[in-house]
């Protein structure tokens, strides 16, 4: 939604399990025109459910809550995790863990007011970034397709094609060049904020976008997500190495080793179309 004056407004989610701490933070977010606080939560499990139904594009989220901590939030969200998240604790030892899960910033508590309204300025400015490269604008610009035909007369945009149609050719910029990628060439991809590093033999390229947008792009054919953040050309994959624990990884003809995420098991198998018998 936007102002008045044409500026996008930002929806932001306050979880805290403590009442005073989610007060102290709205009042601060009170002192930003453009950012709108949609609602809160004092739980996580409250977090997720609302971070679901309000679908915020900025989640100021505690670490430290007794039913479900932060990350427990951000992993029962998987692709749904709001654009931008600002995590917010009262202990240092987290720091790692919130690179991993790549949050915006980590404000600790207590925090005063220069530090917390540079988090958000800093969430504003990456917002702001990603709007000017609308992500569909991006990729109707990055992502070509190729219609089928005796005389395939030229390319057009993916999102154009008609229903059930999958793009051929990725179109990756390169300064003032546009390499075009088969998609059908491609190994794997994977999500690093909003670029995609798309990996095909021994090159790497890299492009805007989001990985669900390359999921509808490839739609149907032979690439499956195996991690919240990898996607794999199934015709690569030449062994799966399951831990005990769930858990494990798949080795692609190239050698290249990747995680595939316990819960991602069962349907990477069916996708490869693999019965196993005692």
């Amino acid at each position: 939604m936007n102002d008045p004056a044409g500026t996008t407004r930002i929806r932001a989610l306050v979880v805290d399990d403590e009442p005073a701490a989610r007060d102290a933070v709205k009042t601060l977010l009170e002192e930003m025109p453009r950012i709108d606080v949609v609602g809160e939560a004092g739980t996580g499990r409250q977090a997720v459910e609302q971070v679901r139904t309000l679908s915020p594009d900025l989640l100021f989220l505690d670490i430290q809550m007794p039913d479900l901590d932060g990350f427990g939030v951000l992993e029962a969200l998987g692709d749904g995790v709001p654009r931008a998240v600002v995590l917010v604790t009262a202990h240092d030892q987290y720091a790692q863990q919130a690179f991993e899960v790549r949050a915006l910033d980590y404000v600790m508590k207590p925090f005063g007011r220069p530090r917390f309204l540079a988090a958000v300025e800093r969430a504003v400015r990456r917002l702001d970034a990603e709007d000017a490269l609308s992500l569909k604008e991006t990729l109707r610009s990055l992502i070509q397709g190729v219609r089928p035909g005796p005389d395939e007369a030229g390319p057009v945009e993916w999102s154009h094609e008609p229903e059930g149609r999958q793009a051929l050719r990725l179109g990756v910029r390169v300064g003032t060049r546009t390499i075009l990628v088969n998609v059908a060439d491609i190994d794997w991809v994977e999500a690093d904020r909003e670029l995609m590093k798309v990996h095909v033999g021994e090159r790497m390229h890299v492009a805007s976008g989001r990985m669900r947008d390359f999921e509808t792009l490839v739609a149907g054919g032979r690439f499956h997500r195996i991690h919240r953040s990898t996607i794999v050309n199934l015709d690569r994959i030449r062994i799966l190495d399951r831990d005990r624990d769930g858990g494990g990884s798949v080795v692609l003809a190239s050698g290249v080793q990747l995680r595939v995420a316990r819960s991602r098991w069962d349907a990477l198998e069916k996708a490869l179309g693999l019965e196993f018998r005692g």
